[in-house]
């Protein structure tokens, strides 16, 4: 009997990139004769007490619905990514604790002070005695964003109250610019622990290197230190594949950027002529048939 699984997407999002890379996973999941359904959170069900009769093999979940992510683990299904992994990642401060809990090298780092929807920074006097240590400009980033969003570079004070004011309550930490890596990285795709295909990404006219963001990729072979780093990082989140981005740290010291537990990797593609869905297909088929 062949094996059957889920594609769990997000209800809301239907641009063309995504729609491509969802195609390219079924496509991918076709030819080795095994059926790939798309779902969405509708389709599976809303219920806290989830009850499936006719469950799937395996999920590739490439949504951040934790709560449903966590619903079909507690029926036994084995879930790529797993929950846990994909929260990791979703949030950048639990990404970056989790992260320098394994010793892996991340910018310098300071996490903004709890506060909430009625109270907001009224006070910023915390971040005066972060750029002491880490100067100007520096970086603030909210916990949650993708795609380059929710970045952003600070050169003074007008700005720093311009990104606090549009940040409004929302979770927020603060790191050190990295210069020698300003509008360029590295992006490693990560398969079972195990670099596959690199795109360096670069973008003249902004210091995110976010290929969304006007940036461009093309085919890379980093260092060895490089795809080490990549490669801890990955395993330390227990994801299965990821897309990890590495910065170009002084003395070309590799520092990571950022880890995504559902990279977009259409651009992947176009850059390398890599179609790493055909690894993801490969690997989770063989784990499922272990």
């Amino acid at each position: 009997m062949n094996k059957k699984g889920w594609l769990v997407i997000n209800s809301f999002i239907s641009s063309s990139k995504f729609l491509n890379l969802y195609k390219m996973l079924e496509d991918s999941f076709k030819s080795r004769d095994v059926i790939l359904e798309i779902k969405t959170a509708e389709d599976i069900g809303l219920d806290v007490d989830l009850n499936l009769k006719d469950k799937p093999d395996f999920v590739i979940f490439w949504d951040k619905d934790i709560y449903l992510a966590q619903r079909l683990e507690n029926l036994g299904i084995r879930l790529f990514n797993n929950a846990s992994a994909i929260e990791l990642c979703d949030n950048k401060i639990l990404m970056y604790q989790e992260l320098n809990k394994y010793g892996i090298r991340i910018p310098k780092t300071y996490i903004a002070p709890k506060t909430f929807e009625n109270v907001g920074y009224t006070s910023l006097d915390f971040i005066e005695k972060i750029k002491e240590e880490i100067g100007v400009p520096f970086i603030i980033k909210e916990a949650y964003g993708s795609f380059g969003e929710q970045v952003y570079l600070v050169n003074n004070n007008k700005q720093l109250e311009k990104t606090i004011n549009h940040i409004g309550h929302k979770d927020f930490l603060i790191q050190e610019f990295i210069e020698s890596s300003a509008g360029r990285d590295i992006r490693i795709n990560v398969v079972n622990n195990k670099a596959i295909v690199s795109m360096l990404r670069y973008n003249k006219d902004d210091f995110r290197s976010n290929i969304s963001n006007g940036g461009a990729g093309s085919k890379y072979e980093p260092k060895p230190s490089y795809i080490e780093l990549a490669e801890k990082a990955s395993k330390a989140l227990g994801l299965d594949f990821a897309g990890v981005d590495v910065l170009f740290g002084e003395n070309d010291e590799p520092i990571i950027c950022e880890i995504n537990s559902n990279p977009q990797f259409k651009s992947t593609l176009d850059a390398t002529g890599v179609n790493l869905a055909e690894h993801i297909a490969s690997y989770i088929i063989n784990k499922i048939n272990e």
